[in-house]
């Protein structure tokens, strides 16, 4: 058993990753200031188990390490400000408050009596800046090369947030792996991504209205959250993963997000046609994780395919949200 501290962990990948941490028996400690995560149902479950503690704190605030245990096994530092319309609204916020985070969970690593490793959440957002000037290779491998993009677009300020993070974690000291995803999908991830937002769109579309779908002809591959955590689980203890970084998700099929709109149409029983939006800004037209060294160094590869992982993405928002309005995480 470990005794493991995921921050950020009343979010979306947090609490699904804490959830299997518990499952399996691990004393886990959830630390999160609900700015984004929220307390719905599910967290309410989880933290009724007697090997889950909530932590109610804010990780900017100075202090904060030098009270926590020193015992931890693992800690994945998941806590950041994301999201597209938080970045753009708060950029000074997202720079400043993502790096003082990681400052106290590093701060928090380096108190531990036999830290294993600290796992550090980065993003594929850590690529645009590369694909903007020069272009990269699809899919992309962690060896890809990192620009900064426009210092005067919002949207940069994440991205230099988690290459600074990268960065920190490479020179702290602390064993760590260093995590960048790409396109995680699943229960309880909010409504502000592409698979919830055409979910709820086609659950409430009136019969033989279409269905408007932006950048149909822009590819993805998807990585139910599932897969992703299995990734993580793993990462975090296997010794090939040590002091190295590496995508999350899933190479292939690269899936056109009209052909995703349709596969949402199938899970939803609708029979609605598809209409096409104009392309959303500032997205790459692909995007796909190259697999091959996180799959040679943990022995996984994902299982979960599109069709079963937005179905059962559906029937949990259907239960929950859709018919319930219960809130969940944005």
């Amino acid at each position: 058993m470990l005794k493991v501290l995921v921050t950020g962990g009343a979010g979306f990948i947090g609490y699904h990753l804490a959830r299997t941490l518990a499952e399996r028996g691990d004393a886990v400690d959830i630390l999160d200031n609900h700015g984004r995560g929220v307390r719905d149902g599910a967290l309410t479950d989880l933290l009724a188990r007697p090997n889950v503690r909530m932590l109610e704190a804010d990780l900017c605030r100075p202090g904060l390490a030098e009270e926590m245990d020193d015992d931890y096994d693992v800690i994945f530092h998941l806590a950041a400000i994301i999201g597209v319309a938080h970045v753009r609204s708060r950029p000074y916020e997202v720079l400043s408050a993502n790096v003082a985070m990681l400052e106290t969970a590093l701060a928090l690593a380096r108190r531990q009596k036999a830290l294993g490793r600290l796992v550090f959440a980065s993003t594929s957002e850590i690529y645009a800046g590369t694909l903007q000037a020069f272009g990269i290779p699809v899919p992309t491998p962690e060896t890809t090369p990192l620009t900064a993009g426009d210092l005067a677009e919002p949207r940069t300020t994440y991205m230099l947030s988690k290459l600074y993070g990268e960065a920190l974690c490479r020179f702290s000291g602390v064993p760590f792996t260093i995590v960048r995803f790409h396109n995680v999908y699943g229960p309880r991830m909010g409504l502000a991504h592409v698979v919830p937002q055409l979910l709820e769109k086609a659950h409430r579309l009136p019969e033989g209205e279409p269905l408007v779908v932006a950048s149909v002809d822009h590819s993805r591959s998807f990585c139910f959250v599932d897969d992703a955590v299995e990734y993580l689980l793993r990462m975090a203890t296997l010794p090939a993963c040590a002091n190295e970084t590496f995508n999350i998700g899933t190479q292939e099929p690269e899936v056109r997000i009209g052909d995703l709109a349709q596969v949402i149409l199938d899970t939803v029983g609708r029979g609605n046609p598809i209409a096409a939006a104009p392309e959303t800004p500032g997205s790459p037209s692909r995007r796909a994780p190259d697999m091959s060294k996180a799959i040679a160094a943990t022995g996984y590869r994902s299982r979960i395919d599109l069709a079963t992982g937005v179905r059962r993405t559906y029937d949990w928002y259907k239960d929950r949200v859709f018919d319930k309005a219960e809130i969940c995480a944005v």
